[in-house]
């Protein structure tokens, strides 16, 4: 199965019971499945939610398909970030009239994610005639709940003050965690040569352990700086649903924070066998120099013992 594929089945199996009854209530189109897990958590049983884009893609790169034209025709609310660059030609194709509503801003810390959920809640509200005070505070208590696991999760495994370098849109995500930032790069398309030796130059100095990619937007810049600079790779998610366990954001950052902790322990592993390497090294050019040192004063002994016998 391709991975396209897997992505639609697990699309599809996500909004299965919203969809049985879609003629029952009002349809919620998301442009991503961010802002979708947010409808699902808020009023999953209140509404129909339909998704554009692929988690595995960034949405400012997805291309639209002629049925996206059909789901923006069947809206009565649609939930956007404002960095789509569709939006506006899909609600003019489809001819709908329904209110868009931009919710804009960051999503991948805890108190960022909470700011979301608050303008969902009242899009949903204002738009729809939902009362959703209560799920809005059982969602919010939760992502706190979030927050104290990474906050905990994050000194445990050793992330404050480690340096790393990151992509963009991962950057507010690892300094909240702790880590160091000592570099970092955007959009691979953008990076230019000279900014990719300020980076390269930056992570040497510094000594990074590792490279943050963002996954939806490519890992083959990371690839290369991790190779250039001696560190670990690693690739985080901005989005749900890219796997039937990242039902939402805070399923998202534990699952990224699990994965950040994997990498740091294969680098530390790897710079303690560097260091082993190295005294092994060092060990061995000692027990030459000794040898040679030891033949030597053999040799001068053996010499001074010929003079003294004649």
């Amino acid at each position: 199965m391709t991975r396209a594929l897997l992505l639609g089945v697990l699309l599809a199996a996500a909004l299965a019971p919203a969809l049985q009854a879609q003629g029952e209530r009002p349809v919620v189109v998301c442009t991503t499945t961010v802002l979708a897990s947010v409808v699902r958590d808020l009023a999953g049983d209140l509404v129909v939610i339909e998704v554009i884009a692929s988690p595995a893609v960034c949405p400012a790169h997805y291309d639209v398909r002629p049925s996206d034209v059909e789901a923006f025709g069947r809206a009565d609310l649609i939930l956007a970030h404002g960095i789509e660059p569709w939006v506006g030609e899909l609600r003019e194709a489809s001819g709908s009239k329904a209110p868009v509503v931009w919710v804009r801003g960051p999503w991948n810390t805890p108190e960022a994610l909470k700011a979301r959920y608050r303008e969902v809640a009242a899009a949903l509200e204002e738009h729809l005639d939902l009362s959703l005070s209560d799920r809005l505070a059982k969602c919010l208590k939760a992502i706190d709940e979030t927050d104290a696991l990474l906050r905990a999760y994050a000194r445990e495994h050793g992330f404050l003050g480690t340096p790393v370098v990151c992509m963009l849109w991962q950057k507010a995500f690892i300094s909240y965690l702790g880590f160091r930032v000592v570099a970092v790069y955007g959009p691979p398309e953008k990076v230019s040569a000279k900014q990719f030796e300020e980076v390269l130059r930056n992570a040497s100095l510094a000594g990074a352990l590792l490279v943050i990619d963002n996954l939806q937007s490519g890992q083959d810049l990371g690839r290369r700086i991790a190779s250039e600079v001696g560190c670990v790779q690693v690739a985080l998610s901005n989005f749900p649903w890219t796997s039937p366990e990242l039902t939402n954001m805070t399923e998202v950052m534990k699952w990224n924070a699990r994965r950040l902790a994997r990498a740091l322990a294969l680098a530390k592993l790897r710079g303690e066998v560097g260091r082993l390497k190295a005294e092994l090294e060092m060990w061995r050019v000692a027990t030459i120099v000794s040898a040679v040192i030891a033949v030597a004063l053999l040799a001068a002994y053996l010499r001074l013992a010929l003079r003294l016998r004649r």
